[in-house]
């Protein structure tokens, strides 16, 4: 029988009232990739938590080896050969590669054999599991996917046999996860182990030997992956069939809603970000922008909605001119009937030590239904955002609640809610379910749906190709801040690929 690397036995973890786990047992397979499945807040991370030592379980044994282990922090993970890639990576930015690798595994108070016999252990570990970095670059000079290089180059270097992702491809280019999934293979070759937590089924069915979901905080069930579907995983993880695919009808498009003509942008240091861009988007229809991350998309939805000054161009919201390079700022586009659901919901969508019901009216706060008087209307706020909460099955169902204590998938629930329940003539979302779990997708897809049947034009900024493909009634790519293709909703993945790569404008222009 294959040996054991981690066996986790009856662990229990509370909090308050709260029970995340559930009595788990589990047990990973040395030398295999094994997959962690579950909606948001199904326990998943706090039983990483609980193995890597952030967290201790109430009760409940760990074994590492077939030995019980003592895991009360993450040094005595790492001293049992275990390391973890955080979501958010734990990188100090101003540092370099090789300065971030021995942080906190440092040999001698002066460095310089610290750094000598990091550089070349580096140098090993790159042509070993094909992890190649600048040693010498800048971590905030690094695109997203070398940063998750970088961090699993540390756990290497501080000897992992055992490697804890925690959605690790949530920040990432299609690209950068297919490059991912390459180490990961290469890691297993060599014999680690590694744990992958995630929400997206079909990376799990591509990478992964065996595959554990969980839902409500318990293991409901453990799969050999060829031996299972995605429709079964899903069911598994919800409790309930799950569509996986969107359903709509033929989109019966009317007049322009949104005209953007010749819109420029620049970012803070002065680089173009938007180049000379035009589109419109009609009533009634979807209008999905296909591209790699960090090729404009960002900035173009910020000089949409007012948060960022646009250097040229115009825009056009029901036939009335908005000046996007003055005086324009989201609330007087709030007012005239155009909401946004932002890219980023912690920084910009959310204040999340807030409470929900407090959340569900930012920007609306001076609507008459709010207010009584010069003062807010605390009873008719808790009262809208509790009908909302049934509305959009936001969990909690508690509109006292601060916004960090929901999920990732109910927090941008919140968001949804707020910007929708607004009745906007032009609904402009930026990744409209990432870090959100299968059963939050099919929830957050149909409510778009509903919104181009009800006449309303939506525009839907997202990096994943499947959610674009499927959601939109046309498609656009963008490359380097351009709109490189127009295509419809039955272009294959290779087809969009190719031009977010700016395969196509390359060879026009030569």
């Amino acid at each position: 029988m294959a040996q054991a690397a981690i066996e986790l036995i009856g662990i229990n973890k509370s909090f308050g009232a709260v029970r995340a786990n559930r009595d788990i047992n589990l047990e990973i397979v040395r030398g295999t990739i094994h997959g962690i499945v579950g909606e948001n807040g199904a326990g998943k991370s706090t039983l990483m938590s609980i193995l890597y030592g952030f967290y201790q379980a109430d009760s409940g044994e760990i074994r590492v080896g077939g030995q019980p282990a003592s895991i009360k922090s993450p040094n005595d993970a790492i001293a049992l050969g275990i390391g973890m890639v955080h979501q958010h990576f734990m990188l100090v930015d101003n540092f370099t590669v090789l300065e971030n690798v021995i942080l906190g595994a440092e040999s001698d108070a002066l460095l310089k054999k610290s750094i000598a016999k990091a550089r070349s252990e580096l140098e090993r570990l790159e042509r070993e599991y094909g992890l190649e970095v600048d040693p010498d670059a800048i971590i905030e000079e690094l695109p997203v996917g070398l940063q998750q290089r970088v961090e699993i180059l540390k756990a290497l270097y501080r000897g992992a046999e055992i490697l804890i992702l925690d959605e690790p491809t949530g920040v990432l280019t299609p690209a950068e996860a297919d490059h991912l999934f390459r180490i990961l293979k290469q890691l297993k070759e060599q014999g680690k182990t590694i744990l992958l937590i995630t929400h997206k089924l079909r990376e799990i069915m591509a990478i992964t030997d065996t595959v554990s979901v969980m839902r409500q905080g318990t293991m409901v069930a453990t799969r050999e992956t060829k031996k299972t579907t995605v429709e079964e995983l899903a069911e598994l993880m919800v409790g309930r069939r799950v569509l996986l695919r969107v359903e709509k009808g033929e989109a019966e498009a009317g007049g322009v809603k949104l005209a953007v003509k010749n819109l420029t942008v620049k970012d803070s240091r002065g680089v173009t970000m938007v180049d000379d861009i035009s589109f419109d988007v009609r009533a009634g229809e979807i209008v999905g922008i296909a591209g790699v991350a960090g090729n404009g998309q960002s900035e173009m939805l910020e000089a949409i909605s007012g948060i960022r000054r646009a250097v040229s161009g115009s825009v056009m919201l029901d036939g009335k001119p908005i000046d996007l390079t003055g005086a324009a700022d989201p609330g007087e586009l709030r007012d005239r009937g155009l909401a946004h659901v932002p890219e980023d919901r912690h920084h910009v969508g959310l204040v999340l030590a807030f409470e929900e019901n407090e959340n569900s009216i930012l920007g609306y706060h001076d609507d008459p239904r709010y207010l009584k008087g010069p003062f807010l209307n605390i009873d008719a706020i808790r009262d809208d955002a509790k009908d909302r909460i049934a509305k959009y099955d936001i969990r909690p169902a508690d509109c006292r609640l601060k916004t960090a204590n929901f999920s990732g998938g109910n927090q941008q629930k919140i968001v949804l809610a707020r910007e929708m329940e607004q009745d906007p003539g032009v609904l402009i979302v930026g990744q409209p379910t990432r870090g959100v779990d299968v059963g939050a997708i099919e929830f957050i897809h149909k409510r778009l749906i509903a919104m181009r049947d009800q006449g309303k034009a939506v525009l839907v900024v997202s990096v994943e190709l499947d959610e674009i493909r499927s959601l939109s009634d046309r498609i656009l790519v963008m490359f380097a801040g351009r709109i490189v293709g127009e295509r419809g909703p039955e272009a294959t993945e290779g087809e969009l690929g190719l031009l977010m790569a700016g395969v196509e404008r390359q060879e026009a222009a030569e």
